[in-house]
């Protein structure tokens, strides 16, 4: 499975999951489809990082692309929620990939780890698009990508790691959550599959998707 082919897939449910969100009502079962997206964008995110041969023009591109879809994101989150102060996922993927790049420069590798986690709090705490989750996920895709087995365990055991705490804080939608933890996992059978090759590449095609969707789906709520 190429790289190209694991963002279709991504686009497709990330898609589902937002117009549950927007339009449908939000715990549909399209944002369960949904939580096979950021799985998958999360190792595409590593893959460029991995792969990128200038790292700085890379996170420049995300932090262009992070202000551009901070208003439209802003304005699809008040569809459905009151609370519109969260920083979009380019801004987790941009902070990720600055966590992985301090854990390589970090020559101690248990303090690198520490700053990890330090970062992934701080994501939490300024509300940023998956929080620490979407951290220490990123960080175990980098950590284990030379093996499977580890990197499946440690994604499956983070997965329960989250949604032990949605349950313990909400238990009246414990069968929500379980089925959002098996869904969640479900993607690393699409990044097993992944056989290092890109497949077509369109430019900045997923990169203005992201924004542009966003809108749409913020004008489709406010016409319907």
């Amino acid at each position: 499975m190429t790289s190209f082919l694991l963002k279709i897939i991504g686009i497709i449910s990330m898609l589902f999951d937002h117009t549950g969100d927007s339009i449908v009502g939000y715990f549909s079962f399209l944002n369960l489809i949904g939580r096979i997206s950021f799985p998958i964008f999360a190792f595409q995110a590593v893959i460029g990082y991995i792969n990128t041969k200038n790292l700085k023009k890379h996170m420049i591109k995300l932090l262009i692309f992070a202000c551009i879809s901070q208003i439209p994101f802003m304005l699809f989150l008040s569809t459905y929620s009151t609370n519109v102060f969260y920083f979009n996922i380019f801004f987790t993927f941009l902070l990720g990939l600055a966590a992985l790049y301090i854990f390589d420069k970090c020559n101690n590798k248990i303090l690198g780890f520490i700053l990890v986690l330090i970062i992934s709090i701080f994501c939490e705490f300024i509300k940023v698009d998956y929080g620490m989750f979407g951290i220490l996920l990123m960080f175990l895709f980098y950590f284990f990508k030379d093996n499977k087995i580890k990197m499946s365990i440690s994604y499956i055991l983070l997965c329960i790691f989250k949604y032990s705490f949605d349950i313990f804080n909400t238990p009246t939608l414990l069968t929500h959550y379980l089925f959002c933890m098996l869904f969640t996992a479900l993607p690393i059978i699409f990044i097993l599959l992944y056989n290092k090759k890109q497949g077509p590449k369109l430019k900045y095609f997923f990169y203005i998707f992201y924004p542009l969707h966003l809108l749409i789906l913020y004008i489709l709520n406010i016409a319907l």
